[in-house]
């Protein structure tokens, strides 16, 4: 839009209604007339007071309406023009967005390409094994990492010798990975992608055969934004945390796997879900987590564990249960020592009131005579008929030990004799 110039009205006689008349409107539409002429000529006449020329004054004010029509009509085209703000809805979009993003089968192949040409592969075995990769995982629809694992196992002698230690024997292939092994040096000396890629399949593998304390090493340097496939290094790793109580980590991991549960599989999603809902109420000490670290226990029974590690886990069940037992007993002693006041004040408040100090005189208008009864402590006992005998000996005895009970019995059987 081109601003409007104000152009001075020349030196020359005022004319006959200077404000009465409307100004041309900057959009072409009709006339804009003064609304209150009466308050513009006594403006007029006040200028004209302290000697400013009235034609100059009909300039100044011409200037001043054109100069604020000028400034409302840029402000609402620039308004027209600029871009609406963000909606709230898109700034939480922002905000929200995940940490991590899947690779499609051309980014995961570039990744390759990349390694590969790293290693200083030639151009043509590169271009050959690249689609072999993409024939894998497309035409063939196999696993990302197991396709990658495969093609580059004949090229890269680590990965080759990794692979083959998995096959005989999945707990050596984890001390692959070890920093004392000779293939370590190795294995750091890979492309990143690479290096990733293969600590993500390794780690998946022994994750799979339930030795979490062997994947751990694995796949806990691993950068998911490095693998080819983030959502697997996110899920197993988490899953390695879950199944060793690792509550801080496992939530770490799993959380933001579901950052992006839209190309997360489907099995992946739902099983860290569950993981989440499963790990957050675990609490230190309590009897959840013993109940898991027995778990843990007979895992490492059933693989064949029996060294120090299963023992010290054995002795932090035995410990952590005394540690509860203990802590039972006590709040059990609390209570009954609760109850024990509760029951001592009630019975001061029905008048039994507390026991006095020292003895004293009872005071009393009564002689204190006692009418003697003619009470025999024979008589009448073994008249009485056996069924209340036996009902009177029972509630004498009811609360009674069992040799006390017999020792009463005794007694008045041989009184009941006597007195036949």
């Amino acid at each position: 839009m081109k601003p409007i110039v104000a152009i001075a009205a020349p030196p020359g006689p005022p004319p006959s209604k200077p404000l009465t008349r409307g100004l041309a409107s900057p959009r072409g539409g009709s006339p804009m007339r003064t609304r209150k002429p009466k308050r513009a000529a006594s403006l007029l006449l006040a200028l004209q007071a302290i000697a400013v020329p009235t034609a100059q004054t009909a300039a100044l004010l011409t200037t001043s309406v054109l100069t604020a029509t000028i400034a409302t009509s840029t402000a609402r085209a620039d308004e027209a023009q600029s871009p609406a703000p963000a909606s709230a809805s898109t700034e939480d979009a922002l905000k929200r967005r995940a940490t991590w993003q899947r690779f499609d089968a051309t980014e995961m192949a570039k990744m390759l390409r990349s390694s590969l040409d790293a290693l200083g592969v030639a151009p043509a075995q590169m271009d050959r094994i690249t689609d072999e990769f993409l024939a894998a995982i497309e035409a063939d629809d196999r696993d990302p990492l197991d396709a990658y694992i495969a093609a580059t196992g004949p090229l890269v002698p680590v990965i080759d010798q990794i692979v083959s230690a998995s096959t005989t024997n999945i707990d050596a292939s984890a001390a692959t990975i070890d920093p004392n092994t000779p293939t370590y040096g190795a294995v750091e000396s890979l492309p990143k992608s690479m290096r990733m890629t293969l600590r993500t399949w390794l780690g998946r593998e022994l994750v799979r055969a339930r030795l979490y304390d062997e994947a751990l090493p694995v796949i806990a340097e691993v950068d998911p934004t490095e693998s080819i496939d983030p959502a697997s290094a996110l899920y197993f790793r988490g899953a390695c945390y879950h199944a060793l109580l690792m509550k801080t980590e496992a939530l770490a991991d799993l959380r933001r796997l579901l950052e992006n549960q839209d190309d997360v599989p489907v099995r992946f999603a739902r099983t860290a879900q569950l993981m989440v809902a499963d790990i957050k109420p675990l609490k230190e000490d309590s009897l959840d987590e013993i109940s898991r670290l027995m778990t843990d226990v007979t895992r490492r029974l059933d693989l064949g564990r029996s060294n120090e590690v299963v023992s010290n886990q054995e002795q932090k069940i035995i410990d952590k249960l005394t540690k509860l037992i203990e802590k039972i007993e006590e709040q059990q002693q609390q209570q009954q020592q609760q109850q024990q006041q509760a029951g001592g004040s009630g019975g001061q408040s029905d008048g039994q009131g507390s026991p006095m100090q020292d003895s004293n005189i009872a005071g009393g208008s009564a002689n204190g005579d006692v009418d003697r009864k003619g009470i025999s402590d024979k008589d009448g006992w073994g008249n009485l008929p056996p069924a209340e005998r036996n009902q009177a000996l029972q509630q004498i005895s009811r609360d009674l030990p069992t040799h006390y009970r017999e020792a009463i019995e005794a007694y008045f059987r041989k009184l009941a004799t006597d007195g036949s």
